[in-house]
């Protein structure tokens, strides 16, 4: 009578398969690693052969969340990571945060997936409180308000980030005092309370600096910096920031770039543009680290924006707002700049046509500078 594989067997078998395309079948074995428990391995005693038994099950649990990751799957995904509690029960605490935080990193790859996301850390975190997991608790719940922040809900966020705080305190956790703070800071941000989004972000950087920081949170802290000074209009101050960031975030690679190295660098470009040194943006790109991200589509738009602004063209303002709508509308600072500076942009043009005379007609100007005779005659 043939014994049954071994986990690590089925891991070898699943690979394979996965190699191969065959993802059915990849998925079915990578299921039965999860399944097959401890059958052959809980009687007996050595322990190298159960630990091996677990690293193989966490190996499945990575691999059918990257299929389904890869597949734009949110609602699997989210079943894989109700499964591995069953494995996280039997292995050590900081290995089951680690592994949780991989699983959840998977959903940012799927589009819509908010709704699922939000459910899944809701149930996790409950699962969490139950079992007395603290720190994955605190973690799971610092994502959540990652997530509603994202999602613009202000008010939700700020509830969990007040309870989160009052629980941090007492436990002297400073990483992830650091990083709530700094969630905070953004989320006060989002909803225009300045005062309050510079005092979390101090509050983020005293707790920061007594504990190490890791680059990709010291970025993160330089990036809030320079977006405050970037709102009181002390843009040279905020361009010192970003480069800052921009150097940290280059250093670590690709995790460096889903970190934000590009907004970073997006935002070094909009100082030049916003301090009225447009012909910066071209030397800025020629500089070692800036040069493997000059020719990316999101670069090309703050070029167009600083060629126009050089020219004090309005009717080119507005041609690189529309031809790069996504790259320039979808993040909310360098939308209220260049809103802003079209504002300025207008101002000047409307001045430089009515300057010679003491009485214009309306239409007439609102013709020269190619806007509706409205607006013209709002401003």
């Amino acid at each position: 009578m043939s014994s049954s594989p071994t986990t690590s067997q089925l891991i070898e078998k699943a690979d394979a398969a996965l190699k191969a395309g065959n993802l059915k079948d990849a998925e079915k074995l990578y299921e039965q690693v999860l399944t097959t428990s401890s059958a052959g391995n809980a009687n007996t005693t050595d322990t190298s052969i159960q630990q091996q038994h677990l690293r193989d099950q966490e190996t499945a649990l990575v691999k059918l969340g990257e299929i389904y990751r890869d597949q734009k799957n949110a609602d699997a995904l989210s079943s894989v990571i109700t499964q591995s509690r069953a494995f996280m029960s039997s292995t050590a605490k900081a290995k089951t945060a680690k592994l949780i935080r991989t699983l959840l990193d998977f959903f940012t790859s799927i589009p819509d997936s908010y709704d699922v996301q939000k459910q899944t850390l809701t149930d996790n975190i409950a699962w969490a409180k139950t079992e007395k997991r603290i720190f994955l608790k605190h973690s799971l719940e610092t994502r959540l308000v990652g997530l509603q922040l994202e999602t613009q809900q202000y008010r939700p966020a700020l509830t969990l980030i007040d309870q989160l705080l009052t629980e941090l305190k007492r436990l002297d956790d400073k990483m992830i005092l650091t990083e709530v703070h700094l969630l905070e800071s953004r989320v006060y941000r989002g909803i225009g309370n300045m005062a309050k989004a510079k005092a979390a972000l101090t509050s983020s950087r005293t707790a920061a600096n007594s504990i190490y920081c890791p680059p990709l949170l010291q970025a993160a802290l330089d990036l809030q910096s320079g977006i405050l000074h970037a709102e009181d209009k002390d843009y040279t101050t905020a361009y010192s920031y970003f480069y800052e960031a921009f150097e940290n975030l280059s250093a670590q690679g690709e995790e460096g770039l889903r970190g934000g190295a590009l907004g970073a660098l997006k935002y070094m470009l909009l100082c030049k543009v916003m301090l009225n040194l447009p012909e910066d943006v071209n030397s800025l790109l020629t500089i070692k680290l800036a040069t493997k991200y000059a020719q990316m589509r999101d670069v090309e738009s703050m070029r167009a924006i600083a060629r126009a602004h050089q020219e004090r063209n309005l009717s080119e303002f507005e041609k690189a707002l529309r031809d790069y709508r996504d790259e320039l509308s979808s993040d909310p600072t360098i939308r209220s700049h260049l809103a802003s500076l079209y504002d300025n942009l207008l101002e000047q043009n409307l001045l430089r046509i009515i300057e010679p005379y003491s009485v214009v007609e309306i239409s007439h100007v609102a013709e020269l500078v190619g806007q509706e005779r409205q607006g013209v005659e709002s401003k």
